[in-house]
């Protein structure tokens, strides 16, 4: 028999997320289901190579020391934990729990690994088989680009994390399954519901969009932030979920922050294309049809969600070494500081040419932070601020050649113009770039698996 309603809540945005969120939702009050969202695209590639260099790495180090501190109090209260933290090597990761588990001294904790969305190792039977992997942006075929390729992952969707809840999962370790997914795949579980009931697809969907930021849809990068009660204290998002699809968005009782219309209207905007088609491994969500309501203090009911059937096709997320890049800072202060901050940049880019670096304009980067980089256009401009911070940087092929470019930053300090203050970090270096490749691929050529053992 379902829970009614189900309590979900998501306690990680992203890699890197407060440590705080997880920890306070499960201590704070009831839940059945503690989401973590560890994944996005440049995070994949980050994982291969690690795993390359190091067999038992390429997994969300943070994830396992996150149940360090969770996971006796997830198994007195009955939650169930789903995560994307897997990443590339899910094996690993699955072993770094089981040590965890161990030296806890609990036992009885059942871990499904879901595995399928890494396709690295297949690209090259996919593409002979006719998979071009056109990039989405651009209309290239990956062929190109083959030898560049460092990650490649399938956004898979809910129903993998639906059967290890059947099989009666307490973690569920994940690679690249959709943010919303780790939300729908519960309801689905819990409720019964079918790869077809699009509509209830739909308003799990969007119900795992508003929380998978976290805490930006209970008040965090809110456009009236300063309505938002003890910040420091923002309570991370629960959702309340019943089986005909509709569900309130609040959060424990006694926490910061504020859930109303605006700001779950602010998170539902979040990366959206077609509103009418907001297209998931598991639906198609018809986000016009959303309705909201208010309902009590921070607390918003959704409901009226419509969906369709998903399309016969996954996305693909492939990332590809695309050069390097460096970028350094200084600061200058006083009179003229604008005009000493452009004249920097160019002594530098002189200097380096003078040592056989000639890096072409459309290569280079400048910017001269006070003087509304970032909103150009938008706010006047200072005349004259008594201080700006320039950024300047550059790419290319050689990486050798670019850390020249940081060789040269810090002697800028004692010949080159004056009044530079605040310069710290060292001399930078140059880095690899990774750029993003988002194809489509036929659906019947992924194969997911679910594997459950009990620890």
């Amino acid at each position: 028999m379902s829970k009614s309603p189900v309590l979900i809540a998501n306690g990680q945005g992203f890699w890197g997320d407060s440590p705080l969120g997880p920890v306070r939702l499960v201590n704070e009050g009831p839940l059945h289901y503690l989401t973590l969202d560890y994944l996005a695209e440049v995070t994949m590639s980050i994982m291969q190579k690690l795993k390359q260099r190091d067999p038992s790495a390429g997994y969300a180090t943070d994830f396992v020391k996150m149940l360090e501190r969770i996971l006796p109090t997830c198994k007195e209260k009955g939650i169930c934990v789903v995560a994307n933290a897997a990443g590339v090597n899910p094996d690993a990761c699955l072993e770094a729990i089981k040590t965890v588990v161990a030296e806890l001294g609990l036992s009885g904790v059942r871990i499904a690994v879901i595995q399928g969305d890494d396709i690295l190792d297949e690209l090259d039977d996919l593409m002979a088989a006719g998979e071009t992997f056109t990039n989405m942006d651009t209309g290239e075929t990956l062929a190109g680009q083959r030898d560049k390729v460092l990650s490649a992952n399938v956004y898979i969707g809910a129903g993998p994390v639906a059967e290890a809840l059947d099989q009666g999962a307490d973690i569920i370790l994940a690679g690249r399954v959709t943010d919303p997914s780790l939300v729908a795949g519960p309801l689905m579980h819990e409720f019964g519901w079918s790869a077809t009931d699009y509509d209830q697809l739909a308003a799990a969907t969007v119900a795992g969009h508003i929380l998978e930021c976290g805490a930006q849809c209970t008040g965090g990068n809110y456009v009236n932030w300063r309505e938002v009660p003890d910040m420091a204290r923002i309570g991370y998002p629960v959702v309340e979920a019943e089986e005909d699809g509709s569900f309130v968005v609040t959060k424990h009782e006694g926490t910061g922050g504020l859930v109303n219309i605006e700001t779950v209207s602010s998170q539902l905007l979040y990366e959206m294309g077609d509103p009418k088609h907001y297209l998931t491994p598991d639906v198609q969500a018809d986000f016009t049809t959303i309705k909201l309501d208010q309902v009590g203090e921070n607390r918003v009911r959704v409901s009226g969600i419509k969906g369709i059937a998903p399309t016969d096709t996954y996305k693909v997320s492939i990332s590809c070494h695309e050069g390097y890049k460096i970028a350094g800072n200084i600061v200058f202060s006083g009179p003229d500081a604008i005009d000493k901050a452009h004249k920097a940049a160019e002594v530098l880019f002189e200097r380096l040419k003078m040592g056989g670096v000639d890096i072409p304009e459309q290569d280079r980067f400048v910017e001269v932070f006070g003087t509304n980089v970032c909103l150009d256009g938008i706010v006047p401009t200072p005349e004259q601020p008594g201080e700006v911070m320039l950024r300047v940087g550059a790419r290319g092929a050689d990486r050798n050649q670019l850390s020249r470019l940081g060789m040269e930053l810090a002697p800028l300090a004692t010949s080159g113009p004056p009044g530079v203050t605040g310069f710290a970090g060292g001399r930078p270096k140059a880095s690899p770039i990774i750029g993003f490749w988002p194809a489509l691929m036929d659906k019947r050529r992924v194969k997911t698996s679910v594997r459950v053992v009990e620890v």
